[in-house]
């Protein structure tokens, strides 16, 4: 039964994927991948386009984030509580910043950056699982 829900989930993302794109130009959803703890990724993200980088975390973990780009973009991270979405971070047309996001609930949390320029933007993204009590 777990694997498939799983393959499923994977099904719903692939669709997801090709509705929206890739990064070849179009939007992009990344799944998290932590490698000893940490997470990094670099995007071309398309003019009026968005990179979304998603994990799942439990109440309580933490997680500092960075990220820089070429240009300013709007960022968030945020989920989803039913038809809800609940932001943890919203700063708009900013090139630079880094914080720590401690899981309230939990949950997929998803850090989000939108392309509002006419050009492609270059965004250099980095996420670190922080140990508890750090």
């Amino acid at each position: 039964m777990k694997i498939i829900i799983a393959r499923a989930a994977e099904f719903s993302l692939l669709l997801c994927l090709a509705a929206f794109g890739n990064a070849n130009g179009y939007a992009e959803i990344v799944n998290a991948q932590w490698e000893g703890g940490a997470f990094s990724h670099k995007a071309n993200i398309a003019p009026k386009k968005f990179l979304e980088v998603c994990g799942k975390l439990k109440m309580g973990e933490a997680v500092a984030w960075r990220f820089s780009g070429a240009a300013p973009t709007d960022f968030n991270i945020h989920y989803h509580a039913g038809k809800d979405v609940a932001y943890a971070e919203n700063r708009k047309q900013t090139i630079a910043a880094e914080g720590t996001l401690s899981a309230p609930v939990d949950q997929h949390y998803c850090w989000m950056w939108t392309n509002h320029t006419p050009q492609p933007l270059n965004i250099d993204v980095s996420l670190k699982q922080l140990k508890a009590g750090k």
